[in-house]
């Protein structure tokens, strides 16, 4: 007699659904989505304030590219497509300032990098060097 999972496992289906490759990349999209949000709240906590990371950029981007994919070649649903089509361009674009205001800090004797408006450090009060 074939137990549920070994029956799962040879039918191709798992919790009910028939997986396929696209199946597969959808649902990354999805916990790439719900990931980034579990990222930014770390990142909050931690210091204490409302802070963006570069990683919840890249969890955004590869979870919407991800979705386009699995909406272009697994769904063909225009809406979906639609949806997705569009919204990597902010996430790229705040990447590239991310990496543009990381490689304009400047650095304080105490070791924390300021942004490049910055006047005094955060961390222990010094003026930044010019």
């Amino acid at each position: 007699m074939i137990d549920g999972l070994t029956f799962a496992a040879l039918s191709g289906a798992f919790l009910g659904v028939d997986w396929t490759t696209w199946k597969v990349v959808g649902w990354l999209g999805n916990i790439c989505f719900f990931t980034r949000f579990a990222v930014q709240w770390y990142a909050t906590e931690r210091r204490q304030q409302v802070v963006v990371p570069s990683a919840f950029w890249w969890l955004s981007l590869t979870g919407c590219l991800c979705l386009l994919s699995y909406a272009c070649f697994e769904t063909r649903n225009a809406i979906f497509i639609f949806a997705n089509a569009f919204s990597w361009i902010p996430y790229m674009r705040n990447l590239v300032i991310h990496h543009r205001s990381r490689r304009a800090a400047r650095s304080c004797a105490c070791g924390l990098r300021s942004p490049v408006h910055a006047i005094y450090c955060a961390q222990c009060g010094a003026k930044l060097p010019e």
